[in-house]
Protein backbone atom coordinates (compact mmCIF):
# COMPACT_ATOMS: atom_id res chain seq x y z
CA UNK A 1 0.00 0.00 0.00
CA UNK A 2 1.36 3.39 -1.01
CA UNK A 3 1.78 6.19 1.58
CA UNK A 4 -1.04 8.15 -0.09
CA UNK A 5 -3.38 5.14 0.16
CA UNK A 6 -2.54 4.70 3.84
CA UNK A 7 -3.23 8.37 4.50
CA UNK A 8 -6.61 8.17 2.74
CA UNK A 9 -7.50 5.00 4.65
CA UNK A 10 -6.54 6.69 7.92
CA UNK A 11 -8.63 9.74 7.03
CA UNK A 12 -11.64 7.53 6.24
CA UNK A 13 -11.21 5.72 9.55
CA UNK A 14 -11.07 9.03 11.44
CA UNK A 15 -14.20 10.30 9.66
CA UNK A 16 -16.01 7.06 10.40
CA UNK A 17 -15.07 7.12 14.09
CA UNK A 18 -16.09 10.78 14.28
CA UNK A 19 -19.53 10.04 12.78
CA UNK A 20 -20.04 7.13 15.17
CA UNK A 21 -18.94 9.24 18.10
CA UNK A 22 -21.25 12.11 17.20
CA UNK A 23 -24.13 9.65 16.83
CA UNK A 24 -23.45 8.28 20.31
CA UNK A 25 -23.33 11.82 21.70
CA UNK A 26 -26.63 12.74 20.03
CA UNK A 27 -28.46 9.62 21.18
CA UNK A 28 -27.03 9.91 24.68
CA UNK A 29 -27.95 13.55 25.34
CA UNK A 30 -31.08 12.84 27.38
CA UNK A 31 -29.44 10.14 29.46
CA UNK A 32 -26.44 12.39 30.06
CA UNK A 33 -28.85 15.05 31.31
CA UNK A 34 -30.54 12.49 33.59
CA UNK A 35 -27.24 11.34 35.07
CA UNK A 36 -26.00 14.89 35.63
CA UNK A 37 -29.18 16.13 37.30
CA UNK A 38 -29.63 13.00 39.44
CA UNK A 39 -26.00 12.91 40.61
CA UNK A 40 -25.67 16.63 41.37
CA UNK A 41 -29.16 16.70 42.86
CA UNK A 42 -28.40 13.77 45.18
CA UNK A 43 -25.17 15.45 46.30
CA UNK A 44 -26.96 18.74 47.01
CA UNK A 45 -29.78 17.04 48.91
CA UNK A 46 -27.38 15.01 51.08
CA UNK A 47 -25.17 18.04 51.72
CA UNK A 48 -27.72 20.83 52.14
CA UNK A 49 -30.75 19.04 53.56
CA UNK A 50 -29.11 16.21 55.53
CA UNK A 51 -26.04 18.22 56.50
CA UNK A 52 -23.51 15.60 55.38
CA UNK A 53 -20.01 16.72 54.48
CA UNK A 54 -18.76 15.65 51.03
CA UNK A 55 -21.55 13.07 50.34
CA UNK A 56 -19.75 11.55 47.38
CA UNK A 57 -21.62 8.26 47.72
CA UNK A 58 -24.92 10.02 46.98
CA UNK A 59 -23.61 11.24 43.61
CA UNK A 60 -21.89 7.90 42.92
CA UNK A 61 -25.01 5.83 43.59
CA UNK A 62 -27.12 7.99 41.26
CA UNK A 63 -24.50 7.98 38.51
CA UNK A 64 -23.95 4.21 38.61
CA UNK A 65 -27.66 3.42 38.87
CA UNK A 66 -28.61 5.38 35.75
CA UNK A 67 -25.49 4.53 33.74
CA UNK A 68 -25.34 3.94 29.99
CA UNK A 69 -25.63 0.16 29.98
CA UNK A 70 -28.34 -1.20 27.70
CA UNK A 71 -30.59 -3.46 29.72
CA UNK A 72 -33.93 -4.98 28.89
CA UNK A 73 -35.63 -3.71 32.08
CA UNK A 74 -34.56 -0.14 32.79
CA UNK A 75 -36.43 0.46 36.06
CA UNK A 76 -35.41 -2.88 37.46
CA UNK A 77 -31.80 -2.11 36.59
CA UNK A 78 -31.91 1.27 38.34
CA UNK A 79 -33.55 -0.25 41.40
CA UNK A 80 -31.16 -3.21 41.42
CA UNK A 81 -28.04 -1.06 41.22
CA UNK A 82 -29.39 1.37 43.81
CA UNK A 83 -30.07 -1.44 46.26
CA UNK A 84 -26.68 -2.98 45.54
CA UNK A 85 -24.90 0.30 46.24
CA UNK A 86 -26.88 0.91 49.43
CA UNK A 87 -26.43 -2.61 50.79
CA UNK A 88 -22.74 -2.61 49.96
CA UNK A 89 -22.20 0.65 51.83
CA UNK A 90 -24.35 -0.56 54.74
CA UNK A 91 -22.37 -3.80 55.01
CA UNK A 92 -19.11 -1.87 54.85
CA UNK A 93 -20.28 0.62 57.50
CA UNK A 94 -21.41 -2.19 59.80
CA UNK A 95 -18.29 -4.31 59.51
CA UNK A 96 -15.89 -1.40 59.79
CA UNK A 97 -17.71 -0.36 62.96
CA UNK A 98 -17.19 -3.87 64.36
CA UNK A 99 -13.79 -4.84 62.91
CA UNK A 100 -12.10 -1.50 62.34
CA UNK A 101 -10.22 -0.38 59.20
CA UNK A 102 -7.33 -2.15 57.49
CA UNK A 103 -6.34 -4.47 54.67
CA UNK A 104 -7.59 -7.71 56.19
CA UNK A 105 -10.80 -5.99 57.24
CA UNK A 106 -11.26 -4.88 53.60
CA UNK A 107 -10.82 -8.50 52.48
CA UNK A 108 -13.44 -9.69 55.00
CA UNK A 109 -15.87 -6.94 53.98
CA UNK A 110 -15.44 -7.66 50.26
CA UNK A 111 -15.85 -11.41 50.68
CA UNK A 112 -18.92 -10.95 52.87
CA UNK A 113 -20.50 -8.49 50.46
CA UNK A 114 -19.95 -10.71 47.42
CA UNK A 115 -21.38 -13.79 49.13
CA UNK A 116 -24.36 -11.82 50.41
CA UNK A 117 -24.97 -10.38 46.93
CA UNK A 118 -24.90 -13.87 45.40
CA UNK A 119 -27.38 -15.02 48.03
CA UNK A 120 -29.76 -12.14 47.32
CA UNK A 121 -29.54 -11.93 43.53
CA UNK A 122 -27.81 -13.63 40.60
CA UNK A 123 -27.25 -10.37 38.70
CA UNK A 124 -23.61 -9.59 37.88
CA UNK A 125 -24.16 -5.83 38.15
CA UNK A 126 -25.78 -6.18 41.58
CA UNK A 127 -22.83 -8.23 42.89
CA UNK A 128 -20.24 -5.88 41.41
CA UNK A 129 -21.79 -2.73 42.85
CA UNK A 130 -22.37 -4.20 46.27
CA UNK A 131 -18.77 -5.44 46.52
CA UNK A 132 -17.29 -2.23 45.11
CA UNK A 133 -19.18 0.12 47.40
CA UNK A 134 -18.51 -1.94 50.52
CA UNK A 135 -14.75 -2.11 49.95
CA UNK A 136 -14.63 1.64 49.21
CA UNK A 137 -16.24 2.29 52.58
CA UNK A 138 -13.45 0.36 54.29
CA UNK A 139 -10.57 1.87 52.31
CA UNK A 140 -11.73 5.51 52.42
CA UNK A 141 -11.38 7.63 55.58
CA UNK A 142 -14.28 7.26 58.06
CA UNK A 143 -17.23 9.60 57.60
CA UNK A 144 -17.51 12.51 60.02
CA UNK A 145 -21.31 12.31 59.92
CA UNK A 146 -21.85 9.02 61.74
CA UNK A 147 -21.69 5.30 61.08
CA UNK A 148 -24.48 4.98 58.54
CA UNK A 149 -24.29 8.43 56.94
CA UNK A 150 -22.83 7.02 53.74
CA UNK A 151 -25.60 4.42 53.56
CA UNK A 152 -28.11 7.27 53.79
CA UNK A 153 -26.25 9.09 51.02
CA UNK A 154 -26.53 6.01 48.83
CA UNK A 155 -30.28 5.83 49.47
CA UNK A 156 -30.61 9.47 48.45
CA UNK A 157 -28.66 8.78 45.25
CA UNK A 158 -30.81 5.76 44.41
CA UNK A 159 -34.04 7.65 45.02
CA UNK A 160 -32.86 10.52 42.80
CA UNK A 161 -31.94 8.04 40.05
CA UNK A 162 -35.34 6.36 40.23
CA UNK A 163 -37.14 9.71 40.22
CA UNK A 164 -35.22 10.86 37.17
CA UNK A 165 -35.87 7.59 35.32
CA UNK A 166 -39.57 7.79 36.22
CA UNK A 167 -40.33 11.43 35.52
CA UNK A 168 -37.84 12.12 32.69
CA UNK A 169 -37.57 8.79 30.85
CA UNK A 170 -36.15 8.18 27.42
CA UNK A 171 -38.71 7.80 24.64
CA UNK A 172 -39.72 4.12 24.94
CA UNK A 173 -40.36 3.90 21.19
CA UNK A 174 -36.89 4.99 20.11
CA UNK A 175 -34.87 1.88 20.97
CA UNK A 176 -37.34 -0.65 19.50
CA UNK A 177 -37.48 1.40 16.31
CA UNK A 178 -33.69 1.51 16.02
CA UNK A 179 -33.43 -2.23 16.69
CA UNK A 180 -36.23 -2.95 14.24
CA UNK A 181 -34.50 -0.93 11.54
CA UNK A 182 -31.31 -2.98 11.99
CA UNK A 183 -33.26 -6.26 11.94
CA UNK A 184 -35.34 -5.35 8.89
CA UNK A 185 -32.31 -4.12 6.95
CA UNK A 186 -30.50 -7.39 7.61
CA UNK A 187 -33.60 -9.47 6.83
CA UNK A 188 -34.04 -7.64 3.54
CA UNK A 189 -30.36 -8.20 2.78
CA UNK A 190 -30.76 -11.95 3.37
CA UNK A 191 -33.66 -12.10 0.90
CA UNK A 192 -31.75 -10.12 -1.72
CA UNK A 193 -28.72 -12.37 -1.31
CA UNK A 194 -30.96 -15.42 -1.69
CA UNK A 195 -32.44 -13.87 -4.85
CA UNK A 196 -28.96 -13.34 -6.32
CA UNK A 197 -28.07 -16.93 -5.45
CA UNK A 198 -31.07 -18.17 -7.44
CA UNK A 199 -30.37 -15.82 -10.35
CA UNK A 200 -26.72 -16.94 -10.56
CA UNK A 201 -27.62 -20.53 -9.64
CA UNK A 202 -24.89 -20.36 -7.01
CA UNK A 203 -25.25 -22.83 -4.11
CA UNK A 204 -22.30 -21.23 -2.29
CA UNK A 205 -24.04 -17.85 -2.31
CA UNK A 206 -27.15 -19.57 -0.93
CA UNK A 207 -25.08 -20.99 1.92
CA UNK A 208 -23.78 -17.48 2.62
CA UNK A 209 -27.39 -16.28 2.79
CA UNK A 210 -28.12 -19.12 5.23
CA UNK A 211 -25.20 -18.12 7.45
CA UNK A 212 -26.30 -14.50 7.31
CA UNK A 213 -29.88 -15.44 8.22
CA UNK A 214 -28.68 -17.42 11.22
CA UNK A 215 -26.73 -14.38 12.41
CA UNK A 216 -29.95 -12.37 12.69
CA UNK A 217 -30.83 -14.00 16.03
CA UNK A 218 -28.88 -11.44 18.14
CA UNK A 219 -30.84 -8.70 16.34
CA UNK A 220 -34.12 -10.46 17.16
CA UNK A 221 -33.03 -10.79 20.80
CA UNK A 222 -32.07 -7.10 20.89
CA UNK A 223 -35.48 -6.09 19.53
CA UNK A 224 -37.24 -8.25 22.13
CA UNK A 225 -35.11 -6.82 24.94
CA UNK A 226 -35.73 -3.24 23.82
CA UNK A 227 -39.45 -3.92 23.61
CA UNK A 228 -39.54 -5.15 27.22
CA UNK A 229 -37.88 -1.93 28.33
CA UNK A 230 -40.30 0.11 26.22
CA UNK A 231 -43.34 -1.60 27.73
CA UNK A 232 -41.93 -1.06 31.22
CA UNK A 233 -41.38 2.66 30.64
CA UNK A 234 -44.76 3.16 28.98
CA UNK A 235 -46.49 1.37 31.86
CA UNK A 236 -44.68 3.15 34.69
CA UNK A 237 -44.01 6.66 33.41
CA UNK A 238 -46.92 9.11 33.25
CA UNK A 239 -45.18 10.95 30.41
CA UNK A 240 -45.47 8.03 27.96
CA UNK A 241 -48.43 6.08 29.31
CA UNK A 242 -50.52 7.22 26.35
CA UNK A 243 -48.03 5.60 23.94
CA UNK A 244 -48.60 2.08 25.23
CA UNK A 245 -51.01 1.16 22.41
CA UNK A 246 -48.40 2.18 19.81
CA UNK A 247 -45.74 0.11 21.57
CA UNK A 248 -48.07 -2.89 21.73
CA UNK A 249 -48.59 -2.56 17.98
CA UNK A 250 -44.82 -2.58 17.47
CA UNK A 251 -44.63 -5.63 19.75
CA UNK A 252 -47.21 -7.49 17.67
CA UNK A 253 -45.24 -6.77 14.51
CA UNK A 254 -42.03 -7.93 16.18
CA UNK A 255 -43.56 -11.31 17.05
CA UNK A 256 -44.52 -11.97 13.43
CA UNK A 257 -41.21 -10.62 12.13
CA UNK A 258 -39.46 -13.11 14.39
CA UNK A 259 -41.48 -15.92 12.82
CA UNK A 260 -40.73 -14.62 9.33
CA UNK A 261 -37.00 -14.50 10.05
CA UNK A 262 -37.12 -18.09 11.31
CA UNK A 263 -38.91 -19.12 8.12
CA UNK A 264 -36.21 -17.34 6.11
CA UNK A 265 -33.61 -19.60 7.72
CA UNK A 266 -35.60 -22.65 6.65
CA UNK A 267 -35.94 -21.23 3.13
CA UNK A 268 -32.23 -20.43 2.70
CA UNK A 269 -31.22 -23.85 4.03
CA UNK A 270 -33.55 -25.53 1.53
CA UNK A 271 -32.40 -23.19 -1.24
CA UNK A 272 -28.74 -24.12 -0.77
CA UNK A 273 -29.63 -27.80 -1.06
CA UNK A 274 -31.86 -27.34 -4.11
CA UNK A 275 -29.31 -25.29 -6.03
CA UNK A 276 -26.66 -27.88 -5.25
CA UNK A 277 -28.62 -30.95 -6.38
CA UNK A 278 -31.49 -29.96 -8.69
CA UNK A 279 -31.79 -28.14 -12.01
CA UNK A 280 -34.65 -25.62 -12.11
CA UNK A 281 -36.16 -24.34 -15.34
CA UNK A 282 -35.27 -20.87 -16.57
CA UNK A 283 -38.86 -19.79 -15.93
CA UNK A 284 -38.67 -21.00 -12.31
CA UNK A 285 -35.33 -19.27 -11.74
CA UNK A 286 -36.68 -15.96 -13.03
CA UNK A 287 -39.91 -16.25 -11.03
CA UNK A 288 -38.15 -17.16 -7.77
CA UNK A 289 -35.60 -14.38 -8.24
CA UNK A 290 -38.31 -11.79 -8.84
CA UNK A 291 -40.35 -13.02 -5.87
CA UNK A 292 -37.38 -12.83 -3.49
CA UNK A 293 -36.37 -9.38 -4.73
CA UNK A 294 -39.92 -8.07 -4.45
CA UNK A 295 -40.23 -9.62 -1.02
CA UNK A 296 -37.02 -7.83 0.06
CA UNK A 297 -38.52 -4.53 -1.16
CA UNK A 298 -41.71 -5.21 0.80
CA UNK A 299 -39.72 -5.99 3.95
CA UNK A 300 -37.90 -2.66 3.57
CA UNK A 301 -41.25 -0.86 3.25
CA UNK A 302 -42.50 -2.67 6.36
CA UNK A 303 -39.38 -1.55 8.19
CA UNK A 304 -40.06 2.05 7.16
CA UNK A 305 -43.57 1.72 8.56
CA UNK A 306 -42.42 0.40 11.92
CA UNK A 307 -39.58 2.91 12.27
CA UNK A 308 -41.47 6.11 11.40
CA UNK A 309 -42.91 8.22 14.23
CA UNK A 310 -45.79 10.06 12.50
CA UNK A 311 -49.02 8.00 12.59
CA UNK A 312 -50.10 9.13 9.12
CA UNK A 313 -46.80 8.15 7.51
CA UNK A 314 -46.75 4.87 9.42
CA UNK A 315 -50.20 3.86 8.16
CA UNK A 316 -49.28 4.88 4.62
CA UNK A 317 -46.16 2.69 4.71
CA UNK A 318 -48.12 -0.20 6.25
CA UNK A 319 -50.71 0.01 3.48
CA UNK A 320 -47.94 0.03 0.87
CA UNK A 321 -46.24 -2.94 2.58
CA UNK A 322 -49.49 -4.91 2.61
CA UNK A 323 -50.01 -4.22 -1.10
CA UNK A 324 -46.45 -5.26 -1.98
CA UNK A 325 -46.63 -8.40 0.14
CA UNK A 326 -50.05 -9.31 -1.26
CA UNK A 327 -48.61 -8.95 -4.77
CA UNK A 328 -45.86 -11.45 -3.93
CA UNK A 329 -48.28 -13.77 -2.14
CA UNK A 330 -50.57 -13.94 -5.18
CA UNK A 331 -47.73 -15.39 -7.29
CA UNK A 332 -46.68 -18.13 -4.88
CA UNK A 333 -47.99 -21.16 -6.71
CA UNK A 334 -45.44 -23.69 -8.04
CA UNK A 335 -47.22 -24.17 -11.38
CA UNK A 336 -47.63 -20.45 -12.01
CA UNK A 337 -43.93 -19.91 -11.25
CA UNK A 338 -42.84 -22.57 -13.71
CA UNK A 339 -41.64 -24.96 -11.00
CA UNK A 340 -41.86 -28.56 -12.12
CA UNK A 341 -39.71 -30.49 -9.63
CA UNK A 342 -40.69 -31.55 -6.12
CA UNK A 343 -37.54 -29.88 -4.70
CA UNK A 344 -38.43 -26.61 -6.41
CA UNK A 345 -41.97 -26.81 -5.08
CA UNK A 346 -40.64 -26.91 -1.51
CA UNK A 347 -39.03 -23.50 -2.06
CA UNK A 348 -42.36 -21.99 -3.01
CA UNK A 349 -44.10 -23.76 -0.14
CA UNK A 350 -41.46 -22.45 2.31
CA UNK A 351 -42.04 -18.89 1.09
CA UNK A 352 -45.80 -19.01 1.66
CA UNK A 353 -45.84 -19.08 5.51
CA UNK A 354 -43.10 -16.44 5.58
CA UNK A 355 -45.26 -14.07 3.51
CA UNK A 356 -48.26 -14.80 5.75
CA UNK A 357 -46.17 -13.85 8.81
CA UNK A 358 -45.06 -10.63 7.13
CA UNK A 359 -48.64 -9.73 6.18
CA UNK A 360 -49.67 -10.23 9.80
CA UNK A 361 -46.73 -8.06 10.88
CA UNK A 362 -48.12 -5.39 8.52
CA UNK A 363 -51.50 -5.48 10.27
CA UNK A 364 -53.57 -8.18 8.54
CA UNK A 365 -55.33 -10.93 10.44
CA UNK A 366 -54.20 -14.50 9.84
CA UNK A 367 -57.32 -15.26 7.79
CA UNK A 368 -56.84 -12.14 5.64
CA UNK A 369 -53.17 -12.99 5.10
CA UNK A 370 -53.89 -16.57 4.06
CA UNK A 371 -56.55 -15.35 1.65
CA UNK A 372 -53.83 -13.54 -0.36
CA UNK A 373 -52.23 -16.86 -1.33
CA UNK A 374 -53.41 -18.83 -4.37
CA UNK A 375 -54.96 -22.12 -3.32
CA UNK A 376 -53.11 -25.33 -4.03
CA UNK A 377 -55.04 -28.22 -5.54
CA UNK A 378 -56.15 -30.62 -2.86
CA UNK A 379 -54.17 -29.10 0.05
CA UNK A 380 -52.85 -25.82 1.47
CA UNK A 381 -49.54 -25.82 3.31
CA UNK A 382 -49.39 -22.05 4.16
Amino acid sequence: MQPGDRARAAARAVRSRTRVGLTRVRTGLLQSFQITVASVGAYVIAERLLGHSGPIFAATAALVALGFAKDGLRYRRVLEVSIGCTLGIAVGDTLIHVLGAGVWQAAVVLMTSILLARFLDNGTLFTTQMGLQSVLVVLLPPSQDGVFARSTDAIVGGVCALAMAYFVPTDPRRQPRQDLRALVDEFSGVLREAGRAVEDYDATAAWHALVRSRQTQPLVDSVSSGLKSAVEIATASPLYRGRRAEIETIGRSIRYLDLAVRNARVLTRRLASVLNHVTLSDEAVAALTDALDDLADAVTTLGNALAVAAPGSRESYLRQARNELANVAGRLHPREMGVRTMEGETLVLDMRPMVVDLLEAAGMTHEEARAQLPRLEGWDRA
